[in-house]
Parts: structure tokens; C-alpha cells; sequence
């Protein structure tokens, strides 16, 4: 069996968010580290949008929004 055949492609999705400050982030921080298919993300509070990034393997935005949800924030898809 071909070990890289199983793996899943890595995807970038990228997110309008309420989080807008540091406080914000630390809020959303374990949320988001701790959940698992979450390789790394990041927000850019310096834009109107507040953009959040994920790159992620295994799961949709649903998850993500979801866990945002969960830290007090809202987080909408960008296609």
C-alpha cells in the first residue's frame, strides 16, 4: 500500500472575521491549536475584513467556523 496515496490534501481557506486585536486572538487561540486537521492559521487584523487564514487537511469550513463560534467570534467563507 502506497503510504502518500492515503494522505489528504492540505487546503488554504480563508475567512472574514470579527477577531480584532490580540485579546481576540488569545480568546480563539485554543480553539483553533487544539483541533484537530488545523496545521496552522493566522489573522490579519490589520485589514477591514480582519482575514482569517487556515491551512487545514481533513476538515471544511463548517469545522472552522464552528470552532471560532465556539471562542465568541464570527468567522464567514471567502470563496
Amino acid at each position: 500500500m502506497n503510504f502518500v496515496s492515503k494522505l489528504k490534501p492540505m487546503k488554504t481557506l480563508k475567512f472574514k472575521s470579527n477577531i480584532k486585536c490580540s485579546g481576540c486572538i488569545n480568546r480563539v487561540t485554543p480553539h483553533l491549536n487544539n483541533h484537530a486537521g488545523i496545521e496552522k492559521w493566522k489573522v490579519d487584523i490589520f485589514t477591514p475584513e480582519k482575514i482569517l487564514t487556515v491551512e487545514a487537511e481533513g476538515i471544511g469550513a463548517n469545522e472552522i467556523i464552528e470552532a471560532v463560534s465556539k471562542a465568541g467570534f464570527a468567522a464567514e467563507e471567502i470563496r
